[in-house]
């Protein structure tokens, strides 16, 4: 631990006032001669005994306990810590500021944070002391530079809602404002805030170094108008929760808590007065989400305690005010998939449609917002395409549906987005957000402002578990291009960072451009692998008249003729008996079992000539067609390529390294494989499967005498020599 200069030391002491700092501490001096004086609070002092002396800015008492000092020993003695802690309380709360550009310090000698009302002091009641608590860290709030910068980098920094939900923060000056605690009164009321959380058992505040959000009763609010000052909480309302956010975030020491409530099980509804204003509500995971959506215009919100967090008061109180559908507003991710799921099926059974509002991948209401501009529109946009999870039967009674019923509901359930009514916000929408972009078969461009992104290899993520791209951002003559998987945070945050530095631009801009690009990216995406889709199950439909004909060549008692008769129309002339052969063989391609094929021949005899001709009189969506296969080829060609299709490769040597698959395709009718692989989101390696189904109809060449019976095992097969 790093050493405490001796010249902080003596700077603390020598212009960090001592009557300042006692006076906002309550206590009253009197000016006596060229000192001050009051009561010692460190012994039953009954006459003023203790002095001050602001020209040394010491203190001394004159009575019974003797104790004296610098401020740095006051502090140490009245709250019964450390040095180097005192010296760290007298830095942060204090006041102490530090002038980068000069290299010095000045100190704050007077401490503005409002001072406890004399009420709390004489508090008895739990509930009436936890509503001045929640008063003084509001007051705390105004007057903290340092919680209004978070609350503007979460987009939060919005004076109605600050008002509105009595937004507050705690900054360890609560102790200072409560009376000494070996006092009667102090003890008291540090017993008192023990008791219902405010303070730990070691006499710190709970809170410490949070943004605080109160929770009321249901039917409780705050006086004051919107967007004005608030005013003390209302008498009759009752505080059930107390939220407690860290806003130093990430660096605070490794596994300290980030979210913190009071003891105990979870009380109260978030914004309660919304649910008897509106029959749709918007459902988070965690409050800075719900106060999200809020700012944005969408005030008939609520908040889960997170992902286990959804208590069976809020469904008492969704049932009660006759909820019709709750948006469920949770993370994308797995956790809040998961729990979305079992909230629908507990929500369907009370009459509750419910749909999922779904963010990109690993994000939150929060961070989505923060990266779309504007947030409104972006918001409204992810409600409007809300998707369906389960839809609640109207019945006539209230008892909720059986595990039996709620199951039957998942099935008839549709896969697709149905049109829900939108939230009534007057920042409603009316159309999504377009992302402009230049596409073209090698690449991808966009522009914000003078900033460009020129994005590559959105082709080669042919799933929705990955994006995995080559982006280069550029402005002006400045650039920097790097290769990243999109759905990795610690990625994507790395890219921001070096390419605003790069850049010269404000991390935010490019956290923001990079949203829009990750959107349009999985737009992009979504269709190039449903176009795929469509291609691979691409079905050639016949026409009425074409299925006559079909019939009819299919009944001739001369087919066999026809066929014959279609070759030498073709200009093949002669190897009928071959060319009969081969063209029924790769007809069997339909079969469970079809037929495989190996024309053998000495070189240049016309073997490739014959397969060709053979394969010409079907369509090229039916045949696939190598020179030759390596040993893993096969197991990487899709799943279902070569299924009832005709196989065809120019030499049988050239199948030699994949016989063994090839085999296991006509034997099985089917090939699976295991093989290591990397995680494109993780980057570990981890264990891939491939599997290719059959059947599929071989059709091969060969000069050799003797034939691999590996490749043709367990199958019919018909050999004809073709000479010449």
């Amino acid at each position: 631990m790093a050493r405490i200069k001796q010249e902080m030391i003596e700077k603390l002491k020598n212009e960090v006032s001592m009557v300042r700092l006692m006076e906002s501490q309550g206590f009253e001096l009197k000016k006596h001669g060229k000192d001050y004086i009051c009561r010692c609070p460190f012994h039953n002092d009954k006459t003023p005994s203790l002095v001050v002396t602001p020209s040394n800015n010491l203190w001394n008492c004159l009575g019974a306990c003797g104790e004296g000092g610098s401020i740095i020993d006051w502090v140490m003695k009245r709250e019964g810590i450390s040095f180097r802690r005192a010296v760290e309380i007298l830095q942060n709360d204090i006041g102490l500021i530090s002038d980068n550009q000069q290299g010095q310090t000045k100190v704050v000698k007077t401490s503005t944070t409002k001072q406890l009302s004399s009420s709390l002091v004489a508090e008895k009641d739990e509930q009436q002391a936890l509503k001045r608590v929640i008063d003084f860290y509001h007051e705390t709030l105004k007057q903290s530079p340092e919680v209004t910068d978070y609350l503007e980098s979460r987009g939060l920094n919005h004076p109605e809602l600050i008002n509105t939900f009595k937004l507050g923060f705690a900054n360890r000056t609560l102790s200072y404002r409560l009376p000494e605690k070996n006092r009667t009164a102090g003890s008291e009321i540090r017993g008192l805030l023990q008791s219902v959380g405010i303070l730990r058992k070691s006499g710190h505040e709970h809170f410490n170094g949070c943004l605080v959000v109160p929770v009321m009763s249901m039917d409780g609010r705050y006086d004051g108008a919107p967007g004005g000052s608030a005013s003390a909480l209302n008498e009759n309302n009752q505080i059930k929760e107390v939220y407690g956010r860290k806003i130093l975030g990430n660096r605070l020491r490794k596994g300290t808590a980030q979210h913190l409530y009071l003891p105990g099980e979870h009380q109260g509804v978030f914004n309660y007065l919304s649910l008897a204003a509106n029959e749709e509500i918007i459902l988070c995971e965690s409050l800075i989400d719900a106060m999200t959506f809020w700012v944005n215009g969408f005030k008939n919100v609520t908040s889960s305690y997170g992902t286990n967090g959804f208590t069976e008061e809020i469904l008492n109180a969704l049932i009660n005010h006759e909820i019709k559908r709750v948006l469920i507003a949770y993370d994308r991710d797995e956790a809040g998939n998961n729990a979305a799921e079992k909230l629908a099926e507990q929500l369907a059974k009370y009459d509750i449609d419910c749909y999922r509002i779904l963010f990109p991948k690993n994000m939150d209401a929060n961070e989505y917002a923060m990266q779309m501009s504007p947030a409104s529109k972006a918001l409204g946009l992810v409600i409007r395409k809300a998707e369906p999870m389960l839809k609640a039967k109207k019945r006539s009674n209230n008892k909720p549906l059986d595990e039996k019923q709620v199951n039957q509901e998942k099935k008839t359930v549709p896969s697709l987005a149905a049109k829900i009514s939108e939230p009534t916000s007057e920042a409603q929408p009316k159309a999504p957000v377009e992302i402009d972009a230049q596409i073209n078969d090698r690449e991808i461009k966009m522009m914000f402002g003078d900033r460009h992104y020129r994005i590559r290899g959105l082709s080669k993520n042919l799933n929705y578990d990955q994006l995995k791209v080559n982006i280069m951002a550029s402005q002006n003559d400045c650039l920097h291009v790097d290769t990243l998987e999109l759905y990795n945070a610690k990625q994507r945050q790395t890219f921001i960072k070096i390419a605003a530095s790069e850049l010269a631009v404000d991390p935010n801009i490019i956290k923001k451009d990079l949203g829009k690009v990750l959107l349009k990216l999985e737009a992009l995406q979504d269709d190039h692998i449903e176009n795929g889709k469509k291609e691979v199950d691409k079905t050639i439909e016949l026409s009425e008249q074409e299925k006559a004909e079909a019939m009819a060549l299919l009944k001739d008692k001369n087919l066999t003729d026809r066929i014959l008769e279609d070759f030498n129309q073709c200009g093949i002339v002669g190897e009928q008996t071959n060319l009969l052969m081969g063209y029924l063989a790769a007809v069997s391609r339909k079969l469970d079992k079809p037929l495989a094929i190996i024309i053998q021949s000495t070189s240049a005899a016309g073997k490739s000539s014959l397969m060709d001709a053979v394969l010409a009189m079907f369509p090229p969506e039916e045949r696939v067609q190598y020179s030759a296969m390596t040993g893993q080829s096969l197991f990487y060609m899709g799943e279902t390529r070569l299924k009832n299709k005709i196989l065809a490769i120019s030499e049988e040597e050239g199948v030699e390294q994949a016989s063994y698959a090839l085999k296991l395709l006509q034997s099985e009718g089917e090939v699976t494989i295991a093989s290591t692989g990397k995680n494109t989101t993780t980057g570990n390696l981890e264990t891939q499967e491939y599997h290719v189904e059959g059947p599929v109809m071989l059709f091969l060449t060969t000069t050799a005498i003797d034939i691999d019976d590996k490749i043709i095992i367990d199958t019919p097969v018909l050999k004809q020599i073709s000479k010449n």
